[in-house]
């Protein structure tokens, strides 16, 4: 009998019923140090004392109204991201894989809008995720994401990232936008060179083609800026985020220029919870908190112990590790033996990591972990190894 679940996730035997920043409880009591954030969403930790406060208060106020009216908590969170970034405009959803929809649909109606309809496709790179909607797992074009979902949303183009030649040979009238992740997450966290995106941005400036980043998963201060391309110095026309903008709060938003946005009427789009009282107040206590230059400082100094007691490990265990990569709190561990083995070594460790691509683990720690808790963790990690070996 099929579970009144949909058994559609490979999940772990364990359920935690509590949350203290970067710890999760058990039904049993026991205590994990928590390396995956809920896959990079918990930014700021568990039960995060200021965020909590803030939800409390705007549920005893209202939680929903519709975007048939304005929403004072949607305007205020649109004003804090509009001062930190690009952006001048933006859509706020429920997810990221809503929030990448938007970028779609923003994009097309861009060059239809200007009256050239036939400019409707739309360059991705392997390696990409960009969510489960039809539309975006066409965009990644993965056969692990679209097997059996055909037939799939046409005018995708998905290329090798970095191969420049193979991009301009690509390059005509009918392409709309590049979609990129500065930082591959679910692909095995790997970062794209400042110079690949520089180079992106030359050609887009070239073309006339818009600059769709996808920083769900990079963003919200993961990397040690608030966003991720801001290491590159380069400028998005679109970009989404979600994840640790709501802190666990379900909360994305689409963010653009004027230009880029200048289809985006009344009636293109829209959504029905996304941007209610609820996730903007927690949105807006999130930015307030992450977007701070101390803070970000403490992110990428952190970062670098982390990253340096990493690489010790790698070293101390070439049988069960390769290499370390990434960017900020963004960590990839490539794996000699299966990463799912690592993973489950590390739950009997009270350590808890995330499998990704390209046999990586992934380490996205709370931004607020402790160095004693970052040391912990390598601790722990160096045990689950060592465990690995004696078993091999």
């Amino acid at each position: 009998m099929i579970p009144a679940v949909m058994p559609t996730y490979s999940r772990a035997k364990m359920s935690f019923v509590k949350g203290e920043g970067s710890w999760l409880i058990d039904e049993d009591g026991r205590r994990f140090l928590d390396l995956g954030g809920g896959i990079a969403v918990t930014a700021l930790g568990h039960a995060h004392p200021a965020l909590v406060k803030v939800l409390q208060d705007q549920a005893g106020q209202l939680w929903h109204t519709s975007n048939l009216y304005n929403i004072p908590a949607q305007q205020a969170l649109a004003e804090k991201l509009r001062e930190a970034t690009f952006a001048d405009t933006m859509f706020f959803t429920n997810s990221g894989a809503e929030a990448m929809e938007c970028a779609i649909k923003m994009a097309r109606k861009y060059w239809s809008a200007k009256g050239h309809p036939e400019r409707n496709k739309i360059i991705t790179f392997t390696g990409s995720f960009h969510g489960r909607t039809i539309a975006t797992i066409s965009a990644a074009g993965s056969e692990k994401l679209t097997d059996g979902f055909g037939p799939l949303v046409e005018g995708f183009i998905n290329l090798e990232a970095g191969d420049h030649d193979a991009l301009r040979e690509a390059m005509d009238d009918t392409i709309a936008a590049f979609v990129v992740e500065p930082v591959q997450g679910e692909g095995g966290i790997i970062p794209l060179p400042d110079a690949c995106l520089k180079g992106l941005r030359d050609m887009c400036d070239e073309t006339g083609a818009l600059m769709v980043l996808d920083e769900i998963q990079c963003g919200m201060g993961r990397t040690g800026k608030l966003f991720a391309h801001e290491w590159s110095g380069v400028t998005p026309d679109i970009m989404a985020v979600a994840k640790g903008i709501g802190n666990g709060f379900p909360l994305g938003a689409c963010l653009a220029t004027e230009e880029a946005a200048a289809g985006m009427v009344a009636g293109s789009h829209g959504s029905t919870y996304g941007g209610n009282p609820l996730a903007c107040a927690v949105g807006s206590a999130v930015v307030d908190l992450v977007n701070d230059a101390t803070f970000l400082t403490e992110v990428g100094r952190k970062a670098g112990l982390l990253r340096q007691k990493l690489e010790g490990l790698v070293a101390s265990h070439p049988e069960i590790f390769e290499l370390v990569r990434g960017s900020g709190l963004m960590i990839g561990v490539k794996c000699k033996v299966p990463n799912g083995d690592v993973v489950a070594a590390g739950y009997d460790q009270e350590l808890l990591t995330v499998p990704g691509g390209d046999n990586v683990i992934r380490l996205l720690p709370a931004l607020t972990i402790s160095e004693e808790e970052l040391a912990e963790a390598v601790e722990r990690l160096d045990k689950a190894a060592t465990a690995l070996e004696e078993a091999s």
